[in-house]
């Protein structure tokens, strides 16, 4: 059985898909982008400042459905330009100190609302 997973602390989906989908003991958080959800404008800065704001983003919609970054198992991250690797991987290695999901990095030729990180994750309890 599927269940669609929506919180106020995430940006609202922009498209005809959900939040993420929780299914199995698995939930799929679909990609998020650095939108403040209280404003629902893209965050001041550079690509540590999006990434930031991308995993708060993720993290509350963990939350929601009863789970942490300690559940995520693998992520896409998804990149304007690869020159945003670094700083994207700084921010992100905060969020996964140890035990780090299986991860894919890669640039796409553009993101939604010209923004220059987009992440996506899988999480299982």
């Amino acid at each position: 059985m599927k269940k669609v997973i929506a919180t106020e602390h995430a940006p609202k989906a922009i498209g005809p898909y959900s939040q993420a989908i929780e299914a199995n003991g698995m939930l799929f958080v679909s990609g998020q982008l650095p939108v403040d959800p209280a404003t629902g404008k893209i965050v001041e800065g550079g690509i540590q400042e999006q990434t930031e704001q991308v995993l708060k983003n993720v993290g509350a919609i963990l939350k929601e459905s009863g789970y942490t970054f300690a559940d995520v198992v693998k992520s896409t991250c998804l990149l304007s330009t690869m020159d945003h690797f670094a700083g994207m991987n700084e921010v992100y290695a905060r969020y996964y100190q140890s035990e780090a999901p299986a991860r894919a990095a890669f640039a796409v030729q553009k993101l939604p609302l010209g923004v220059m990180v987009e992440i996506e994750c899988i999480a299982v309890k």
